[in-house]
């Protein structure tokens, strides 16, 4: 992904849902003016959810999804189904699309459509191939993907259902034009090769939205580079990997985050990560933990999520754990055998999704914690990582004295 590029966390994700041969993937092609998803006569040519990722004019960066057909048979199409739920958990809006000249049984479509009053996802009826059928009824809005009719409204109208955009920044609210922000971070076998990871480049847009001054930097150059600075840095953020020797160089008057615990904040998990933390004390031999990622990578020597992290919690509780990983979608329905889910900065997740694996670990009373916080705090570090958030900080979380920090 560019720096230029939306990542598909940020993207407002449109779900098509429908029977089979309801017209859903031609919908999507004529939506994007693209073919994009292959259509046919027979049914069921949709196997499993298609992704695009585009701009619709006027809502902005979106992620469509095409889905198989509701009314899919046999085993395999119950697979299929279970595929095409895991939709519901990402979409922001659904268009439930109908095949305008069926007259048939519509209790599936009905079935959903309560479904997604219960989740409180925004959705509309699309009733598709208005040109097979000429006696439209009033009050259903009405489309054709072979000859275009309709598609111009729809997009129009799909802005009304977009969620308002609440205007949440990563950094922006922290920082002023002109502040010097430093941005650590270390180059080694876990970096990826020619590019800086997600969270590192939406960090830096956000500061260059600001106005403010960025500059980028290894932990290796760190020191020299703050004793050549012209002025002090507002705040220095680092990769959470770094934390104990970032915090011995920048000076304790300079305020020092991570990029991990900036988008716990961003994606609205800040206060229930920190509360998790008052878990870590009160793990016992034979514990388990789950150390969940939102997206996939090659796992190499001294990974953060299944060897680094492991081995500096167990060298804090003096405990023999149990550790067992996620990653991307794999993340686990059944979350009971756990004592704690460790989470990281599922900067490549939708809020949505990140809201889901939270509620889903407070359904069974599994704390969650998030690693930079985690990290800040094994190294006794937490409330200086926390500085930036406000004076009122300390009096917010009250378990920090709990924790012994």
């Amino acid at each position: 992904m560019s720096m230029n590029d939306t990542p598909k966390g940020e993207r407002l994700h449109i779900a098509l849902f429908g029977k089979r041969n309801a017209g859903k993937s031609s919908l999507v092609n004529a939506i994007t003016n693209q073919e994009l998803s292959i259509v046919s006569e027979v049914k069921g040519t949709t196997t499993d959810p298609v992704y695009k990722a585009m701009e619709i004019l006027p809502i902005g960066p979106v992620m469509l999804v095409d889905t198989p057909g509701l009314d899919d048979e046999g085993e395999l199409g119950k697979l299929r189904l279970e595929k095409a739920r895991e939709v519901l958990e990402k979409a922001d809006v659904v268009l439930i699309v109908v095949d305008g000249s069926d007259s048939g049984d519509l209790t599936l479509e009905y079935a959903l459509e309560e479904e997604l009053k219960k989740k409180k996802i925004p959705y509309m009826w699309i009733y598709n191939k208005a040109d097979l059928y000429t006696n439209t009824k009033e009050g259903h809005f009405w489309v054709s993907a072979k000859s275009g009719e309709g598609i111009h409204n729809l997009k129009e109208y799909l802005k009304t259902l977009v969620p308002k955009d609440n205007d949440k920044t990563i950094i922006q609210d922290f920082i002023c034009r002109g502040d010097v922000v430093v941005l650590v971070i270390p180059i080694d076998k876990a970096a990826p090769k020619g590019r800086l990871i997600l969270p590192q480049q939406q960090t830096i847009r956000d500061i260059l939205e600001a106005g403010a001054i960025s500059v980028v930097v290894r932990d290796t150059e760190l020191q020299e580079t703050m004793e050549g600075l012209g002025q002090k840095p507002k705040l220095v953020i680092t990769d959470s990997q770094a934390f104990a020797k970032v915090n011995k160089i920048v000076p304790k008057d300079v305020l020092l985050t991570s990029f991990s615990i900036l988008f716990a904040r961003y994606k609205g998990e800040l206060d229930i990560m920190i509360e998790g933390l008052k878990a870590i004390n009160n793990l016992q031999d034979g514990d388990k933990l789950l150390m969940a990622e939102g997206c996939t990578h090659h796992r190499q020597c001294g990974d953060i999520g299944t060897q680094k992290l492991p081995k500096w919690i167990q060298e804090h509780t003096g405990k023999n754990l149990v550790f067992e990983t996620s990653s991307g979608a794999g993340f686990p329905k059944d979350l009971s055998n756990f004592k704690v889910v460790v989470h990281c900065g599922g900067c490549t997740l939708q809020q949505k999704e990140m809201e889901r694996r939270i509620a889903s670990a407070g359904a069974s009373n599994i704390p969650i914690v998030n690693y930079g916080l985690l990290i800040s705090y094994l190294n006794g570090i937490l409330p200086r990582t926390l500085e930036i958030f406000g004076d009122s900080y300390k009096e917010k979380w009250s378990c920090l004295e709990e924790l012994d920090v």
